[in-house]
């Protein structure tokens, strides 16, 4: 295990930055998080969690894929992807590093590979850093998602573990890509032990235990009650708040849908895709019409997709990390939490169908 002093993280972060871009969570003007390129001046910052995962940086907000020009009946495509350098990103929480998960087995591990995605993935190093103060809007741990990095589950190490205890920051590689950022990271690195890394991961994982939705009971959320909570009559009441904002999808790190539009630039056709969300009423519109025509229908889609469709289709691994987010971001305090409260409360699995 190496360290670097907690005063001289800035000179780490120069040394890296100065062979490869770095992004990190800084402060913005709002009193907020958000991940910003490394450069001289800029400081990590302090808070729990940024506004937006980094999901950001593999599954981009917006993305150009594809342009065409017609000339005639003659069709000319043009790829505007360049080629990515290798790139790292620091400070990443494990719940957001388990959402990669999520999405890589989507993007990557179906057929067709998302070949934007993969260029991304591929070029990223991952630096996870450990929860010291989780907030009572964390769930991580319902889904087995250690905050402490303890252990490794569904990717929430990341490539390189990183845990601040003692006034240090302690780095420990876990792949191929962590290995090579530590070597390039070693001349401002020193060799420590791991007795501040294991009195920091138990007081992490005490501080865990006392949250608030530490231990939610998803025991009901088999595929064998799939239909009887989709019939449920709790979606009239969880639903009935919801303004169909889509604030939730659009904070969420594993919410991975899009719409695909093309543009008319004057001088060719621009096709861009760009992040959709299952909250809206033209969501999946078709030309004969929408196939969710109701805020209940799309609100019971959102959380069966997290929290049945999801784990049925990939060995039992929920579509949510307990980052949240959603909870902090919502105008009318409708969240996952309550979904899942209201499924185990109920007495009506059944419904009317």
């Amino acid at each position: 295990m190496l360290s670097i002093s907690s005063d001289k993280i800035d000179s780490l972060f120069e040394l890296i930055g100065s062979k490869q871009p770095l992004y990190l969570p800084v402060d913005n003007s709002v009193g907020k998080a958000d991940f910003k390129k490394w450069e001289k001046g800029v400081k990590l910052s302090s808070q729990l969690k940024t506004v937006r995962s980094a999901k950001d940086f593999f599954f981009p907000k917006t993305e150009h894929m594809v342009s065409y020009q017609m000339k005639g009946k003659e069709i000319t495509m043009t790829d505007p992807r360049k080629d990515i350098e290798d790139f790292v990103i620091f400070g990443v929480r494990p719940c957001d590093a388990v959402g990669f998960s999520v999405i890589d087995n989507v993007y990557l591990n179906m057929q067709p590979v998302d070949s934007y995605y993969k260029n991304r993935r591929d070029h990223g190093t991952v630096i996870t850093l450990a929860c010291n103060e989780p907030a009572k809007t964390c769930f991580c741990s319902t889904y087995g998602i250690d905050a402490s990095l303890a252990n490794d589950k569904n990717g929430s190490k990341g490539d390189v573990s990183c845990w601040q205890a003692d006034g240090k920051f302690f780095f420990e590689a876990n792949t191929e890509k962590g290995k090579a950022f530590v070597e390039k990271a070693k001349s401002a690195l020193a060799e420590a032990d791991a007795k501040s890394v294991d009195a920091a991961k138990k007081d992490i994982a005490a501080k865990v235990e006392k949250l608030p939705f530490a231990h939610l009971d998803l025991s009901k959320f088999q595929g064998k009650d799939m239909l009887k909570i989709f019939n449920s009559k709790i979606w009239d009441k969880v639903s009935e708040a919801c303004v169909g904002c889509g604030t939730c999808t659009y904070v969420c790190p594993t919410c991975m849908c899009f719409d695909v539009r093309d543009f008319d630039t004057g001088n060719g056709i621009r096709q861009v895709r760009c992040w959709d969300s299952c909250m809206y009423n033209d969501f999946t519109q078709m030309a004969a019409e929408n196939p969710r025509h109701t805020q209940k229908e799309r609100s019971r889609q959102r959380f069966m997709h997290k929290l049945m469709y999801y784990p049925m289709a990939h060995e039992g691994l929920f579509s949510c990390v307990g980052c949240g987010r959603c909870l902090e971001s919502c105008p009318v305090n409708m969240n996952i939490v309550k979904v899942i409260k209201a499924v185990q409360e109920t007495d009506d699995i059944g419904g009317d169908k």
